[in-house]
């Protein structure tokens, strides 16, 4: 699915586009963890180790597509603000920020476990979590992230062909 992220908030998203380090090495506090920021498996997905915490809404992750990771390298570096982001949105008819969100949540749910969605979207409020599941989250997050890309490509193409028939 072209340029599919798993439902992270805008304002995370502008900080990973502006901070953008693939390589750097970072260690994953609630499991003792070292990886390199950006992984991306053969599936089609990449995840970004994001490590909000605090203050702040939280955001461990963000998962995305491939598409999305070429998108990420060409901005890489670049400032933008929310407010400008969303009118660009409403402007040209697109879904805003804040929709995408909730629409990622709704086929999220379809195409895996509500754990392991709320794991995704980093809604630890919601969740409780030893180290072990921790890990064992961001295990099953990485198997179910395409189920997901599939379900949403599925919805979207569907989608088309009832425009394109009517």
């Amino acid at each position: 699915m072209k340029n599919a992220g798993g439902g992270v908030r805008l304002s995370h998203a502008l900080q990973v586009v502006k901070g953008f380090k693939p390589d750097e090495i970072v260690e994953i506090p609630a499991i003792g963890l070292e990886t390199k920021r950006l992984v991306c498996f053969t599936e089609g997905f990449c995840r970004y180790y994001v490590g909000i915490k605090g203050s702040q809404k939280p955001c461990e992750w963000a998962y995305f597509s491939i598409e999305t990771l070429e998108l990420l390298k060409r901005y890489a570096g670049s400032e933008a603000d929310r407010s400008v982001v969303t009118r660009y949105a409403k402007r040209h008819g697109l879904l805003v920020p804040k929709m995408m969100r909730k629409v990622s949540w709704r086929i999220m749910v379809q195409a895996m476990p509500r754990e392991v969605a709320r794991f995704i979207q980093s809604r630890f409020g919601e969740l409780r979590i030893s180290e072990a599941r921790y890990e064992d989250l961001l295990s099953e997050a990485d198997s179910y992230y395409p189920k997901y890309l599939e379900k949403l490509q599925e919805l979207v193409y569907s989608s088309h062909m009832q425009e394109t028939n009517n």
